[in-house]
């Protein structure tokens, strides 16, 4: 798939700026929770894991099961249709050469095990890159029967050829939070401290997308092909929460409400099958990781992960 199979898309601004999303409420339980833990391979090479079964299974007395804080990353999908994009007015793209580029997530308290949601979402950025538009979906979760903010997702989100918007230079750009509050990356140098490697399945895909996220990118292989991949590639969030549990189990012991905040870079497409390592160095309440692709020794996700100060002091 070459540059000249993108076509320049219109995008407005102000139409995209004024679009004020209809606020939306949803109902998970405990069902919903163990096929998103399965989703993200949990118990995929251990049915019978100390450290992961209780995301799938009531053990030692527990009456309910444990909820994994990036299952939260799937709330903005149970409220809007496909990107949540699709009916924002002044802006038109191309729905194929849409990348997720990346994803940062709070979260407030440790996610109960059902729950009714309230979504409340707002673009908060927009940005014009000349070949293609940045736009930025925060969605705020609050616990519908108190009132509660329980987690918040920002989506960054490239349209491929919906760029050059701009009428003036520099070019147009928009954000409603500061600068600094997702920053750059850096991989350290040294080795890391902790590395974990995961298998994924070959119907990996398949199964996530159970959860909500049913873009055919992910499972139709004409529709993979027509994007310029052999065969349907795996969901980057789906990738996300193998890191972050890769996390939760080589530094937290397993505790999965110690994590406060999460970001992830999606750099690499995963094809189901392909071998996970996650690479984790510890910094004071920040974990920094980066997550390999073994097979084709390549980098497919960095970021970093906010750890509650009573965990990080223990590392």
């Amino acid at each position: 798939m070459g540059g000249s199979d993108l076509t320049l898309s219109l995008i407005d601004p102000k139409l995209v700026l004024s679009h004020k999303f209809p606020e939306a409420e949803f109902s998970y339980d405990e069902r919903d929770v163990a096929m998103y833990a399965l989703g993200i391979g949990a118990c995929g090479s251990d049915a019978v894991d100390g450290k992961e079964l209780k995301y799938v299974h009531h053990i030692d007395g527990q009456s309910y099961i444990k909820v994994l804080p990036t299952f939260a990353a799937l709330f903005p999908f149970k409220t809007s249709k496909g990107t949540g994009l699709d009916d924002v007015p002044g802006l038109e793209f191309d729905p194929r050469f849409l990348l997720h580029g990346q994803q940062y997530m709070e979260i407030y308290m440790p996610l109960p095990s059902n729950c009714c949601i309230e979504n409340k979402v707002v673009i908060a950025g927009l940005h014009d890159k000349g070949k293609a538009t940045i736009i930025e979906l925060e969605t705020t979760s609050y616990i519908k029967e108190s009132g509660e903010a329980l987690c918040m997702n920002r989506s960054t989100v490239y349209l491929r050829g919906a760029g050059g918007f701009s009428k003036s230079s520099p070019p147009f750009s928009y954000a409603n939070y500061p600068v600094n509050q997702v920053s750059h990356v850096s991989i350290p140098k040294c080795n890391p401290a902790f590395v974990y490697e995961d298998h994924s399945q070959p119907s990996q895909a398949l199964l996530y997308r159970l959860s909500g996220d049913y873009n055919p990118l992910h499972s139709d292989p004409m529709i993979a092909q027509a994007a310029g991949f052999s065969r349907p590639i795996l969901h980057g969030l789906c990738t996300l929460g193998y890191a972050v549990r890769a996390i939760i189990k080589c530094i937290c012991s397993g505790d999965e409400t110690a994590v406060k905040s999460i970001f992830g870079r999606f750099l690499l497409h995963v094809y189901p099958g392909e071998t996970l390592v996650t690479e984790m160095w510890p910094q004071g309440t920040k974990v920094v990781y980066q997550t390999k692709v073994k097979e084709r020794s390549r980098a497919a996700l960095s970021g970093y992960v906010v750890l509650k100060p009573y965990m990080a002091s223990s590392l």
